[in-house]
């Protein structure tokens, strides 16, 4: 009885010191990619409360990254898909916002399918030139989404703007974590 329950404290020890460990490990790699993105106390934040699959390498964080970034674009076009305009030019605006944010969504599936493949060798740089291209182009809808309401004042203009330089912000930090990946191609898997 007592060498079972010993047994028993041991593997809970053990295991213990094992989720620790490898929480530290996620932890240890989030804080030293993200300290010199565009926006490290959103790129720390969003990273280590990711949920998804584990995050043990740089391309894994990319990818957690590119996962969040779409994520958010989801939940900002579901939300522009809400909103009530008034005016006309509130309404294109809105219309092409929209739009814009659908692209946006379609380069970050592009981005996180060619991320899931990213191999050493000679398709690498032909790869990275594709998820630098697909990760700038959603940052530029972003933006350009956000330049239709320049001229538009009131609470719509506010809220959209929230939203979107939200999505903006967490895309500049994942195409930043893309870039750190040619830095990083030692670490990527072989084919």
């Amino acid at each position: 009885m007592m060498k079972t329950l010993l047994l028993h404290l041991f593997l809970l020890h053990l295991i213990s010191s094992i989720i620790t460990t490898s929480s530290s490990s996620v932890s240890d790699i989030v804080h030293s990619s993200c300290v010199h993105a565009s926006y490290p106390t959103i790129c720390i934040r969003t990273l280590s409360s990711y949920s998804g699959s584990a995050i043990n390498t740089p391309q894994d964080l990319a990818q957690a990254a590119v996962k969040i970034t779409l994520s958010r674009a989801h939940k900002a076009s579901g939300f522009l898909s809400q909103v009530k305009v008034g005016s006309k030019r509130e309404k294109g605006a809105l219309s092409d916002c929209i739009e814009q944010m659908g692209d946006s969504m379609e380069e970050l599936r592009k981005s996180l399918s060619e991320l899931k493949h990213l191999r050493r060798g000679n398709a690498f740089k032909w790869q990275m030139s594709n998820l630098e291209t697909w990760v700038s182009a959603a940052l530029t809808n972003e933006d350009t989404c956000l330049d239709g309401f320049k001229e538009i004042d009131g609470k719509i203009r506010s809220d959209v703007k929230r939203k979107i330089t939200n999505v903006a912000r967490v895309t500049s930090n994942a195409l930043y974590l893309i870039n750190r990946l040619d830095d990083s191609r030692n670490k990527i898997p072989h084919p």
